[in-house]
């Protein structure tokens, strides 16, 4: 029996019994990799999407010929320019998208058609000589000596010799490119509407015939155009991404089928296993689609037993396609592989992270461990293949949950379940029993380990007989309740979707993270960052470790072999640029950001461009804390000055205690009969989210006024009183209406507007919708807004409303609509990216029709922070450490499906750099990347909360603090009258 005190909670009656889908349950098999969306994105309508493929059986090429013009608005950069083309050997002379211009035919720099993977003979005889385009297929076999006039104008931008024209019509041009496979430079980077899907997946291949229908009547939609930038001074830099090679020469994809029909996955993955005779070693299955490095006949017939009722199953086996080595499709698999050399290597997988515990650190003060790991990923780059490996650190308690409810309730009984809610609910738990995370979506309270769930085959089984059988574990408390875990929502066979739960035995599951009693200890803290955030030469010898370990070990060297895959010894080297400084203007001079890109000193001297006086405003503090409010307000007077603000007395609110209620009812007492009143200050006393909360939802939503509140612990530094009454004044200023500094931004009639989403945890996780937008040109005048969305709902939706309204304001303040736009759109991930393209971007184009022959050019980037990729600056003698400010690196490990680059715009004093990933969706703006990096880096100078660089560009900062204090604290829109100010700073 256990010595915890019993439990007296769980009363009623159970609930209708539910599959709680406990630990074991049977993987659902996976679905078949979706074609990612390519660099070369074109957008077409009625046709789904081809995957890659060097085998694809030929299509019927009927389209071309019907519609001969329309074949053009599928190719290149600029479709509908092709169509001036006059002979198809023209196309060799422009490289990289060249499209010839209606007036002049002057070619224009772009990715062309012989880009990659097209057959140079569909378009007639020339001698090709180191003009071809890198990826252009021309056969080794000899090539026809046709003869050609070499053009006397010189090649721009292209790889190939212009030939003299022979004219065609387009009837014959249609007629030669029936059934032509193209690859991705042949799409370019056009987008056509309506969307339906992505094609174009890296080196995917399809024929152009089956889309000029579909891509009839549609229009040009936006050239997400990026290459590499050169401004800056060059640095070597290494990456945490090491150089994959693949010697098979393609990996065969085969379509399994079962007849009789089996449903049950794992009875499909052992039939096939038996079969290894004739497939190999070397499989990737998921239950219908097999992946091999080896080629089989086109059908094969096999036979097998079902062992549960002696049926005998046959098994067909048919060759699909033939994929390249680097193809998108093959890259889950290489991961599934590699994920099986981790477990050769004997590291315990956890979430997609693998760990070493027999190597734990363990912090015996504070009850914790920490686990060192690794996550690692095969992807796909510019450079080619590259396992990005990174260093990754597990904090498990040796606290259970039911350890933590025992502490809640010996220190309160009365509330205990609220207590346990309100503590538990939101938290990362760990089952030790088979290393899974999971997180805590309720607390069952009429569910014990004596409650029965149901089997998959249909029989009942109680929690504590499930355990001991399965895993030899006895629970000792019989009273304790259940967790519940609610996985994300799945889609079934049949396209309903399936909800089910996970329960959880509080006394088998502990608690991760770091506990909320150690953040709040400096020393804590302290020893564990130097624990958690190593140097970048320790990153580099535990990178080596890893894949010296990968080397010397023979099974894991076998696994790789079998699909031909080899791993360089150490991380990628490479070359990157940092940007030119920037200069800081205030209201009387500017002055460089300095190396470190701080300028605190700078800014408590100098004054700011625009300071609004301190002349109405209050304060409200208890009776205990009056003597810390005048020593507040003095230090304040003494600072204000040397920064351009002037600064009156304020009136004074004694409150007789510090509780909730009354500094909600004398701020109401006051706001009411001082309404002439422009800021409030309120001095508290610990960290009080009920009051904060409170407070902010009375100033911004009830009584719409700005407001400040402060820490009473924060201004006791007295050593540090100077500089914190500084801060505090400074940040007073912007949210009254002021400005503090500035950067200097060539760009005219620009509007930079940030975008990012909060998941609130109270209100059912519904999505709140942060939208700022720069209403001047110095891009220090902001105007906000606020939505709300569904639940676990990541892409906006109500964009149009936000937009019009901001593009409103900008008219009000500059009686002109901006002709620029650039939006910086935070919380995307790559899964979601098309989505943004397919959702996002068309409503922002929808409301310029709002306004009357108004078109801008517009730039989307999306903004990724929670990358894996790590940048070390190299030094002459081959030492790593922290890059500088300003870093860019776009090439290498740049993704090939979409247009992107890295940039460290911040400092790192302890750690590694880890950059900012920023990713061009859409882009008619034509600015080039130097310029696109330069706004991007200038923009991560504009924060005003922080006297230096940030990591991201200011208005996405802006727009998560707007979206941050709305799902935490407010849990509805604030007010229209503080949509000009920074009230949410």
């Amino acid at each position: 029996m256990s010595d915890r005190a019993r439990f007296s909670f769980r009363g009623g009656l159970p609930r209708t019994t539910i599959d709680p889908r406990c630990p074991g349950r049977p993987q659902q098999p996976l679905s078949e990799p979706a074609a990612m969306g390519a660099r070369g994105r074109t957008y077409l309508s009625g046709r789904p999407l081809q995957p890659e493929s060097l085998g694809d059986e030929p299509q019927q090429p009927a389209t071309y010929a019907t519609y001969p013009k329309q074949a053009f608005q599928s190719l290149g950069r600029s479709g509908e320019l092709l169509r001036s083309l006059t002979s198809l050997p023209q196309f060799g002379a422009y490289g990289r998208g060249d499209h010839l211009s209606n007036k002049t035919r002057a070619p224009v720099p772009g990715r062309g058609i012989l880009h990659r993977g097209i057959s140079s003979e569909t378009f007639g005889g020339f001698k090709h000589e180191k003009e071809l385009a890198a990826g252009d297929a021309f056969p080794p076999r000899a090539i026809p000596q046709w003869s050609y006039k070499q053009s006397s104008s010189p090649s721009c931008r292209g790889r190939g010799m212009l030939p003299e024209p022979s004219l065609c019509s387009d009837d014959e041009l249609a007629a030669c490119m029936q059934g032509l496979e193209m690859g991705r430079g042949s799409l370019g980077k056009s987008r056509l509407l309506p969307p339906s899907a992505v094609l174009a997946a890296g080196d995917q291949r399809f024929s152009p015939a089956q889309d000029v229908a579909a891509a009839k009547g549609t229009e040009s939609y936006g050239e997400p155009v990026m290459t590499r930038g050169s401004s800056g001074t060059a640095i070597p830099l290494a990456v945490n991404h090491v150089k994959m090679y693949c010697r098979n020469e393609a990996v065969y994809q085969y379509h399994v089928t079962f007849s009789p029909d089996i449903e049950c996955p794992n009875i499909r993955f052992g039939m096939l296993k038996e079969q290894q005779a004739v497939t190999g070693r070397a499989t990737a299955f998921d239950g219908t689609i097999l992946y091999l490095p080896v080629k089989l006949p086109e059908v094969i017939n096999l036979k097998a037993e079902r062992r549960t009722d002696g049926v005998e199953v046959d098994i067909k086996i048919q060759m699909t396609k033939i994929l390249q080595p680097n193809s998108n499709l093959c890259i889950p698999y290489y991961n599934v592989i590699f994920r099986r050399v981790m477990r050769i290597l004997e590291l315990k997988l956890i979430g997609r992270n693998f760990y070493d515990p027999t190597n734990a650190n363990v912090l015996p003060q504070y009850r914790i461990q920490i686990w060192p790991g690794y996550a690692a990923s095969i992807r796909r780059t510019e450079a080619g293949l590259m396992l990005q490996a990174d260093l990754s650190h597990k904090v498990i308690r040796n606290d259970s949950v039911i350890d933590m409810m025992q502490a809640l309730y010996q220190k309160s009984s009365e509330n205990f379940q609220d207590d346990c809610t309100k503590e538990l609910v939101g938290s990362v738990i760990m089952t030790k029993y088979n290393n899974c995370t999971y997180r805590i979506d309720d607390i069952d309270w009429h569910k014990a380990p004596t409650s029965s769930f149901r089997l998959m085959d249909g029989t009942d089984i109680t929690f504590c007989e499930y355990y001991r059988k399965n895993y030899g574990i006895s629970i000792q408390d019989h009273n304790q309740p259940l967790l519940v875990h609610r996985p994300k929502q799945k889609l079934g066979s049949q396209g309903q979707l399936m909800e089910n739960e996970i329960l959880l035995v509080p006394e088998l599951s502990y608690m991760t993270g770091i506990p909320e009693q150690m953040r709040k200890d400096f020393r804590a803290m302290r020893n564990l960052t130097a624990e958690i955030n190593l140097s970048p030469e320790q990153h580099q010898l535990a990178l080596r470790k890893l894949l010296n370990d990968i080397k010397k070990n023979a099974d894991a060297q076998e696994q790789l072999g079998l699909w031909g895959l080899l791993i360089d010894d150490d991380i990628h080297k490479t070359e990157a640029r940092v940007l030119p400084p920037e200069k800081i203007i205030v209201r009387h001079k500017s002055f460089p950001s300095g190396p470190d890109v701080n300028w605190s000193k700078e800014i408590s001297r100098e004054k700011v461009i625009s300071a609004v006086p301190m002349h109405c405003w209050a304060l409200f503090c208890s009776k205990q804390n009056a003597t810390r409010a005048k020593d507040l307000i003095s230090c304040m007077s003494k600072v204000a000055e040397p920064i351009g603000m002037t600064f009156l007395q304020p009136v004074y609110v004694e409150l007789k205690d510090d509780r909730t209620q009354t500094y909600i009812r004398s701020l109401q007492s006051h706001l009411e009969s001082n309404t002439s009143v422009k800021i409030v200050v309120c001095l508290v006393t610990g960290t009080r989210d009920d009051l904060y909360h409170a407070i902010k939802k009375l100033c911004c939503v009830q009584s719409p006024i700005p407001s400040q509140i402060i820490n009473v612990r924060t201004i006791s530094q007295t050593a540090r009183m100077r500089s914190i009454c500084q801060k505090i004044l400074l940040q007073i200023n912007c949210k009254l209406g002021g400005e503090l500094w500035g950067v200097d931004i060539p760009l005219k009639q620009l509007m930079v507007i940030g975008m990012d989403v909060y998941h609130d945890p109270v209100m059912g996780k519904r999505s709140v919708v942060g939208f700022v937008a720069s209403l001047n040109k110095a891009m220090t005048k902001w105007f906000s807004r606020v939505t709300f969305q569904m639940p676990n709902q990541e892409i906006i939706d109500g964009l149009k409303i936000c937009m019009v309204a901001s593009l409103k304001k900008y008219y009000e303040v500059n009686h002109c609509l901006p002709e620029k736009i650039a939006v910086y759109r935070d919380g995307v991930s790559d899964s979601q990216l098309s989505t943004v393209t397919d959702y996002e971007i068309p409503q922002l184009l929808k409301c310029f029709n709002v306004f009357s022959d108004y078109h801008p050019k517009m730039m989307v980037m999306v903004v990724q922070k929670r990358i894996g990729t790590k940048l070390y600056a190299m030094s002459e003698s081959g030492r790593l450490g922290i890059p500088p400010p300003g870093t860019v690196l776009d090439h290498t490990v740049s993704a090939k499906e979409w247009p992107d680059f890295f940039l460290m715009a911040h400092t790192v004093h302890q750690g590694c750099g880890i950059p900012t990933r920023y990713i061009c969706v859409f882009n008619n703006l034509n600015l080039s990347p130097d310029h696109i990096q330069r706004l991007t880096f200038k923009l991560c100078h504009m924060y005003w909360n922080w006297s230096g660089t940030i990591r991201v560009p200011a208005p996405c900062k802006y727009a998560h603090k707007l979206a941050f204090l709305c799902g935490q604290s407010l849990h509805q829109e604030p007010s229209a009258m503080l949509s000009e100010l920074l009230f949410y700073l």
